[in-house]
């Protein structure tokens, strides 16, 4: 880097801008990978909590069909599940944390009343309710582990992104910025050594060319 600059005055004031500019962007990038570590080591608790509850959900789930068939009938859980006036819809929006777009998924009609559910035209039960309540609750869960598991994918995509980033600023570009710097200055005190040199060389001839005429006028006197 340093080949391609200029060792001028100049160009040493706009580089050391650029460095005090550059620091504080990494400082910021830095703070921002930071707090996004801390966000993703906070969700991915929750998930895995999440991811456990949402096993015994289903497992619960699953008995409680189980139950319904072989008590009600097969038939008759088909019915309730024809019957249901609404179905679950799921809506995608976005929300942010620390400046990274995640999704926001929120559900409709995951838990339905018994009414919704059109029951009472074919005889209620305890056992399909149950069924129904439990699998509302499987489906309330698998929706929020979506969005969970969504929203780590982006942030470890983001916090890859920003490693990076730190990393090229901090073991590449301002490196090369204060290497470029220490150029410039090198080369500006030897310049003006050198111009320092120039100048009592120049003075020493002048003086010696007074010196050798006032001789030549003492001799021709």
């Amino acid at each position: 880097m340093a080949l391609d600059i200029k060792p001028t005055r100049s160009e040493l004031i706009n580089l050391k801008r650029r460095i005090k500019q550059t620091s504080s962007g990494y400082n910021l990038l830095k703070m921002k990978r930071d707090g996004l570590f801390y966000e993703f080591r906070t969700l991915l608790s929750e998930m895995i909590s999440a991811r456990e509850e949402l096993v015994g959900t289903y497992r619960d789930a699953l008995q409680a069909i189980s139950l319904a068939s072989s008590i009600e009938g097969g038939l008759s859980v088909k019915s309730a599940a024809i019957a249901a006036s609404k179905r679950p819809e799921v809506s995608v929006s976005r929300r942010n944390i620390m400046g990274v777009v995640v999704p926001k998924v929120d559900g409709e009609n995951l838990k339905l009343s018994t009414e919704d559910r059109g029951l009472g035209l074919i005889g209620g039960s305890p056992y399909i309710d149950e069924a129904a309540d439990s699998y509302s609750l499987l489906i309330e869960k698998v929706v929020k582990a979506a969005e969970m598991e969504a929203t780590l994918k982006r942030l470890l995509e983001e916090i890859e992104a920003t490693k990076r980033r730190v990393n090229a600023l901090e073991f590449k570009v301002i490196p090369e910025m204060k290497e470029a710097q220490t150029f410039i200055q090198l080369r500006l005190e030897e310049m003006e050594r050198e111009e320092t040199f120039r100048l009592k060389r120049f003075k020493n001839t002048v003086s010696y060319t007074h010196l050798r005429a006032h001789e030549t006028k003492a001799n021709l006197v």
